[in-house]
């Protein structure tokens, strides 16, 4: 069975086909960038499908990245793997990008808390806290740094995300440190097509995850009158 991941919630525009009876990835490529996604995805996803040799009818599932993350990017992958999925008639599933930053810590070593936090800008971040087999022990959401920080400071944790390195800095002084602090921009798209072949269709839907309103706001003053 085939599971078509694809991430635009971050700092990259991440695409990849995992074959999940081997638990390898058969095609896949990843892109940094902080703008420029809906241009990018479409023919990415469609590169990655032919260098795998498949259909989109021939894939099991699709899972998408639904955040916390940029809005912009958000929406262009939803939009993308919702299309697929309707076009093909392949279900889609949602992973949130705090989960999968800390997947791949928790599978190496889960008896050390994970962290995943995520630079929410305005001295802000998105964080939840992961602990043994991957259950919450911090659910997800928006907070000052030096909140996150104090929040976190229970022992013995790891630091996973753009975030970290901002939970640092506001680390309680008397606190113990954290064991790893590992400033990633984006997911590793293998890993969200993995927690995507484990979800719950009925209750990992692909729909955005926000944890606090988008910055950009109407600008009344600019609006004309209705008469």
């Amino acid at each position: 069975m085939y599971i078509l991941a694809i991430d635009t919630a971050l700092s990259a525009c991440s695409v990849a086909v995992l074959d999940l009876d081997a638990d390898k990835v058969v095609a896949g490529d990843s892109y940094l960038m902080e703008r420029g996604h809906a241009e990018t995805l479409i023919p990415l996803a469609e590169r990655v499908m032919a260098e795998a040799g498949l259909d989109f009818t021939e894939l099991w599932r699709i899972a998408v990245t639904i955040g916390p993350g940029s809005f912009t990017g958000l929406r262009v992958g939803l939009s993308a793997a919702r299309g697929f999925g309707l076009t093909a008639n392949v279900p889609v599933v949602g992973v949130t990008t705090l989960a999968a930053l800390a997947a791949p810590y928790l599978s190496f070593d889960d008896t050390v808390p994970v962290v995943a936090a995520i630079d929410a800008r305005h001295d802000h971040v998105y964080l939840q806290m992961f602990g043994a087999g991957g259950r919450t022990v911090m659910a997800p959401r928006a907070a000052h740094v030096k909140d996150a920080a104090r929040a976190a400071a229970i022992g013995a944790v790891r630091l996973v995300g753009s975030g970290a390195p901002l939970i640092v800095e506001a680390w309680p002084p008397k606190e113990r440190e954290p064991e790893l602090v590992e400033d990633v921009p984006a997911p590793d798209v293998a890993w969200v097509a993995r927690l995507g072949a484990v979800a719950d269709p009925a209750q990992a839907e692909p729909r955005p995850l926000y944890l606090r309103p988008a910055d950009a706001k109407p600008q009344d003053k600019a609006r004309i009158a209705r008469r």
